[in-house]
């Protein structure tokens, strides 16, 4: 249960702050060799002769300045003994935290103009530590770099192998591998070659994000007693909140001397940061020719006026952990280990992105067989036969051996075999024993182990000495032939079973990566068995147009987007579904989307082309495929090419709102929008493209896992938005059937705006078919309230209605309101019993 948990956060957050941790890694990376990019485009400003005669004294170099701008200096940095030029920095206005700067040849005092690029590398550091959105930014980049430490955490322990002790395992990256396979080795081996610097960046990052933290550092590291120690380290804004007062004066030449006495003949470089008022000290930083890295600075406290030094703190001797704090910016960088060390934290930064592109791949993959798996369940219906049933018994870790179970037992069922398809972790040893034909669809995880869902299996049964005499089986075994152990699991199970007597059906079919001959030769052995030819491909439900006859707005003036009751009839009377399943519809693109497209093409829309069989419109054709912004190596083209070259659009998937009593097929959808204010695709065609009494292409789609109980019970209901379309239709199923308590819990924006079907759970409500309903609405009050602070409310009574049997359903978004309901209800029953409440069948959902 807690690798389960500590996995779906991961992921959770991985393609929620995976964007901008990309984003981070990437602008970071850009400004890690800032200054060698820098001299390289602007050596005439950035670079200068050396003179023997010296650099000129701070006192000469400010008086210059301040001749020419009329305004003081507040901060320098001059080299020493170099060919660089020196940076100061005029006195900032109030609000800012850094003023003007000038770049000034520090033999001569001549400015030498403003550098080429500087702009770039300012925005680029802005994204980095702020978004370039000030300090909404800086919170946001805090807490994914918070993230970050635990996506490296929790990756380690997730990806942690059998054979731990094997640099190998850790460290190797198998190029032969493809598909989900080499993308997740990929993410797991990148990710272990980049921890360390990862947890670097983060651990050290984490001093710009909070102050807190930044204190915990100090109180940490510091040598200086708590009440000595540094406080924010710098980093706020000048002019906010801090002190007011008049401008400091500075005997520049009583400075200089206090600097040369404290560094000696050594001195390379120095800071002088003034303070913003009078009566403070003034802060110099210096390098001397044996310091150890760029940031390895000694420190000068001393009053500006008088040049009298009150402190001075050497970096040598310092203690290694007050050395570590000085040093956090060189940490940061890698600056700490010179060069090499600069290479490696830049190649970690721009690795960043491969992490979000991975994941997603793997999250969508796992989205993809989900989908696969609830359409090949579609097909398979109880049947009522008195001959024992075939047991179906999976163990998937990706969702794939799933979906080929589902098809194995269609197939079976076509040739009037009763089929009992359960999940390998709720087989029994009652259930082996008294079956009489058995089929095994069996992934291996990894090098040889049992999917997680299967170890309970693995440690509970296979050990066991049952009596198996009675029992024939085989087995398809799935797994990748990169690994050494090759469908290891699956081949424990067939052996474990041929030590305990079972006879083999056939030989155990192996697939190597999805292998479609090894699935078809698996087909064909089943085909034998009941003597039904099988159908060559495993083939997903058609979809159907029906007819758009009601679209009506449910939240006008809301200050969300707009969300709209859609109204569909079927083209004729057989199409029916139950409570709790899914439509597939396939959108098109709006005829404006398909004009815009065609402009400079040179096509006509009414051009006839050929797809899929059927002669139609060129316009026609377009509205069913992705049309990219980038059409240059489109030009040229004629029709049937442009259109073949084309990828389909890919179908949405929404949850019914209502039950075939009704008389229509009703959805709640809410409009996407987009950065530039355009309409998401799917949403935009069923709420404003497609016209009212149009045809719209869809397909209903079994949804078993989200169905009402096979036995009366209290309910339950939880949901947000627009997951009320869900919960709607398994309310209007038990009132139906006058099946009672009901218990809704709905969360919105506002009420006056968002309170969608009102009168109609008023109504509920009052009749006494709504036992109870507990609303949420966010933006009603100043403390923004949810689902499941709504539910914590109530937890004595959530506690009454589970020991009355209650079951759970769950609908809505999984951030936010599902992960929230998943804790309290955790909070309020514990772990044990909300996976027992899992394992009954009583705590259902159905999330995005």
């Amino acid at each position: 249960m807690f690798k389960k948990t500590l996995f779906q956060l991961h992921w959770f957050f991985g393609i929620t702050a995976g964007l901008i941790l990309a984003l981070m890694g990437i602008t970071g990376a850009t400004v890690s060799f800032q200054d060698e990019l820098l001299n390289l485009l602007n050596p005439s400003v950035l670079k200068v002769e050396k003179r023997d005669s010296g650099v000129l004294p701070p006192a000469e170099l400010v008086r210059k300045v301040e001749a020419i701008e009329g305004k003081p200096v507040s901060m320098l940095w001059v080299g020493v003994d170099s060919d660089s030029v020196a940076r100061i920095f005029l006195t900032p206005p109030p609000g800012q935290r850094r003023g003007e700067l000038r770049y000034v040849d520090p033999y001569t005092g001549n400015y030498q103009g403003d550098a080429t690029g500087q702009g770039f590398f300012d925005l680029m550091l802005q994204l980095h530590r702020f978004l370039a959105i000030g300090q909404t930014g800086r919170q946001i980049t805090g807490a994914c770099t918070l993230m970050l430490v635990f996506f490296c955490l929790s990756g380690l322990y997730l990806r942690w192998p059998r054979k731990a002790l094997n640099w190998r395992t850790w460290l190797t990256l198998d190029w032969a591998k493809k598909g989900r396979s080499f993308n997740w080795d990929l993410h797991a081996v990148a990710g272990t070659w980049c921890m360390v610097f990862y947890l670097l960046a983060a651990l050290t990052g984490l001093s710009w994000s909070y102050e807190w933290y930044n204190k915990g550092l100090q109180k940490l590291l510091s040598d200086a007693p708590s009440g000595e120690q540094r406080q924010g380290g710098g980093r706020g804004p000048r002019g906010q909140g801090g002190p007011s007062g008049p401008a400091p004066v500075a005997d520049y030449d009583a400075i200089w001397a206090s600097i040369q006495k404290a560094a000696g003949p050594d001195l390379t470089m120095y800071n002088v940061r003034m303070p913003p008022v009078a009566g403070q000290p003034a802060t110099v930083f210096y390098l001397l020719n044996s310091s150890p890295h760029e940031r390895a600075f000694n420190q000068i406290v001393l009053d500006p006026a008088t040049g009298v030094i009150k402190k001075v703190e050497r970096y040598d001797d310092k203690t290694y952990k007050a050395q570590l704090l000085t040093s956090i910016y060189a940490l940061h960088t890698g600056s700490f280990w010179g060069l090499p060390g600069r290479i490696l934290v830049t190649i970690a930064s721009l690795t960043m992105p491969l992490f979000f592109i991975t994941g997603w791949l793997l999250y969508l993959d796992r989205r993809r067989k989900k989908r696969q798996i609830k359409q090949a369940r579609q097909g398979v219906e109880a049947t009522n036969t008195d001959a024992p049933s075939w047991l179906i018994g999976f163990a998937s870790q990706s969702g794939f051996a799933e979906q080929l179970a589902w098809q194995t037992a269609g197939q079976l069922q076509a040739a009037g075999l009763p089929v009992r398809v359960e999940p390998l972790g709720s087989v029994s040893q009652q259930d082996l024993q008294q079956a009489s034909n058995a089929l095994f669809v069996v992934s291996t995880f990894g090098d040889g182990e049992a999917p997680d869902s299967a170890r309970g299996f693995e440690r509970k049964i296979l050990g066991q000495p049952l009596g198996l005499e009675t029992l024939k089986y085989s087995v398809l075994a799935l797994g990748d032939r990169q690994y050494p152990h090759f469908c290891g699991f699956a081949t424990r199970i067939a052996q474990w079973l041929n030590e305990r007597g079972a006879q083999s059906l056939f030989a155990p079919v192996q697939v190597d990566s999805g292998d479609p001959q090894a699935l078809q030769h698996w087909q064909q052995q089943l085909g034998q068995l009941t003597g039904v030819t099988p159908s060559a491909k495993w083939q997903a439900p058609g979809y159907n147009n029906w007819e758009l006859v009601q679209r009506e707005l449910l939240n006008p003036d809301s200050s969300g987007s707009g969300v709209y009751l859609l109204g569909l009839r079927a083209p004729d009377g057989a199409h029916t579904w139950q409570a709790g399943d899914l439509v597939d519809v396939m959108p098109r693109q709006s005829s404006w989307a398909v004009e815009h497209f065609l402009e400079g093409l040179g096509l006509s829309p009414d051009t006839q082309v050929q797809l899929e069989g059927l002669s139609e419109s060129l316009a026609l054709a377009l509205a069913s495929r992705q049309l990219p912004e980038n059409r240059g190596h489109l030009v040229g083209m004629h029709a049937q090419a442009l259109v073949d070259s084309l990828i389909p659009l890919s179908m949405r998937e929404y949850s019914i709102a209502s039950i075939p009593q009704d008389g229509l097929l009703q959805l709640l959808v809410r409009q996407e929008r987009h950065a530039d204010g355009s309409l998401g695709l799917g949403s935009g065609w069923l709420t404003e493209h497609a016209e009212v009494g149009s045809a719209i292409s869809l397909r209903l789609r079994r949804n078993s896992a989200f169905h009402l109980p096979g036995e009366p019970c209290p309910l339950v209901l939880l949901g947000n938005g627009t997951g009320l379309a869900g919960l709607r239709s398994l309310l209007k199923a038990r009132i139906a059937e006058g099946q009672q308590p009901n218990w809704l819990l709905f969360g919105e924006r506002n009420e006056a705006h968002d309170f969608y079907f009102r009168e109609e759970l008023q109504g509920w409500l009052a009749s006494g078919d709504l036992s109870r309903l507990d609303l949420a609405f966010s933006r009603d009050q100043a403390e923004k309230i949810y689902v499941q602070d709504r539910l914590r409310e109530a937890a004595e009574e959530v506690k009454r209605w589970v020991a009355q049997g209650a079951a759970i359903y769950i609908c809505g978004s999984l951030q936010g309101m599902a992960t929230g309901v998943d804790q309290v209800l955790i909070e309020i029953l514990g772990a044990e019993a909300v996976e027992s409440l899992v394992e009954q069948g009583r705590y259902r959902r159905d999330v995005y």
